[in-house]
């Protein structure tokens, strides 16, 4: 099965003091799931880690995206992604979180390992009645 991965998991899978550390680690070691991780959600989450954590600790992060499908958004994806912002303005939905939803659409799963599942619960994907989301609350 495929999951798209968000920025949060990514980050306090890194981060042992995070209070998400452990939900995020077994949510991404979950037996059978194939990871794609949005290009965007790298970007976030590697200044997320370098801000917090600094540069050795962002190296080391990036090599165990090696284990991960790392997916750049297609034109149709950022079309995709400013109709969700323009629907969505009240939530806020940013743009990383456009693209994990457009990215599941496009790649037609509805598995998210993600910790804003309060904020993206609320977006209505295109080919499923809603997303699910790991690690659970």
């Amino acid at each position: 099965m495929l999951a798209i991965v968000d920025a949060g998991p990514l980050y306090a899978a890194v981060d042992e003091s995070d209070q998400d550390h452990l939900r995020c680690l077994a949510a991404l070691e979950t037996r059978g799931l194939r990871l794609v991780v949005p290009a965007m959600v790298v970007a976030e989450a590697c200044a997320l880690v370098r801000l917090r954590m600094g540069p050795r600790i962002e190296a080391e992060f990036l090599r165990g995206l090696a284990v991960m499908d790392v997916e750049a958004p297609r034109p149709e994806d950022f079309e995709r992604m400013a109709e969700l912002m323009k629907r969505h303005v009240g939530l806020p939905l940013g743009g990383t979180d456009a693209c994990v939803v457009a990215l599941a659409e496009r790649l037609g799963t509805d598995l998210v390992i993600s910790l804003d599942d309060r904020r993206l619960s609320a977006v209505k994907p295109r080919h499923c009645q809603s997303l699910r989301f790991l690690p659970g609350r």
